[in-house]
């Protein structure tokens, strides 16, 4: 039979829990211990600990929760995203939102849940097909996320190859550069000047006070909010929607459109919410 915890222990493991929840708002209830403990097991054994229990005393008895915290942040994100995820909403930006752009303002789009950085690059292919045929069209895109390691994936902008099927033949070839990486392996990387387009930034969404430009055409904020609780969910669609303009958009996660709830946006399609009215 294995052994109860000591009452230090079980007291740091919900400390750790609350720790996640407060510093990135991702919810760690006592019955997801087993999957805090598999994701946390690469980085304590890289600084040479045996258990999970080793970690906490580590970071709680012995002064490592500093140095720690990035790597508790990175490990703890879900990280999960592909290319043209959710088809029909990149379908709504191409054929609803994009023909009614004014001409000659800039379009700007905010990626608030970046991870390694497939959805901005989907986006980004996708508005410099349109600036193709409308010449005058200027676009920028700002890709965010919490984990500075996942971000410098997204800048990088390289890929298996496996998670390039679902991009069309034409886009792969006009926005991608094929090659082999460091172990041999077949992967593509987003063009330069692709890449150059989208701009990526670490932010944590559940502090509030976003150095993000207002009047935005577009925020996707897609398959975050469900790692929030409901209060934290209200709050942070409550400021994301203080930087959308009016007549903006927002997007998020099939799974998400229950929990938007603020009175200025109205649905227009299935988790497409636009904004009617400032206040």
């Amino acid at each position: 039979m294995k052994p109860e915890p000591s009452a230090d222990l079980a007291c740091h493991k919900a400390r750790f829990r609350a720790l996640v929840t407060q510093t990135t708002g991702i919810q760690m209830p006592e019955n997801k211990q087993s999957m805090i403990e598999g994701r946390m097991r690469r980085r304590y054994t890289s600084i040479g600990l045996k258990s999970m229990d080793d970690y906490l005393v580590h970071l709680f008895e012995k002064d490592g929760l500093t140095e720690e915290m990035t790597h508790i942040v990175d490990l703890v994100s879900t990280n999960k995203t592909d290319f043209f995820r959710e088809p029909a909403h990149f379908k709504w930006l191409m054929h609803k939102i994009l023909p009614e752009h004014p001409a000659g303002q800039p379009f700007k789009l905010w990626s608030a849940a970046a991870s390694s950085g497939q959805e901005a690059y989907t986006i980004a292919m996708l508005l410099s097909e349109y600036a193709g045929n409308v010449p005058d069209f200027k676009y920028g895109i700002l890709g965010t996320d919490i984990s500075p390691a996942i971000l410098d994936e997204a800048r990088a902008g390289v890929y298996p190859e496996e998670q390039l099927l679902d991009i069309p033949d034409a886009l792969l070839d006009r926005y991608f550069v094929m090659g082999h990486n460091s172990k041999g392996l077949r992967c593509g990387r987003v063009e330069k000047t692709l890449r150059d387009r989208v701009r990526f930034a670490q932010m944590n969404l559940i502090h509030g006070n976003y150095p993000v430009d207002k009047e935005l055409d577009v925020v996707f904020l897609r398959n975050v909010l469900i790692y929030f609780d409901s209060k934290t969910q209200s709050r942070v669609i409550s400021e994301i929607t203080d930087h959308l303009k009016v007549g903006g958009h927002l997007f998020v996660g099939h799974s998400e459109s229950m929990v938007v709830s603020d009175s200025r946006l109205k649905q227009v399609s299935f988790a497409v919410f636009k904004k009617e009215r400032a206040t």
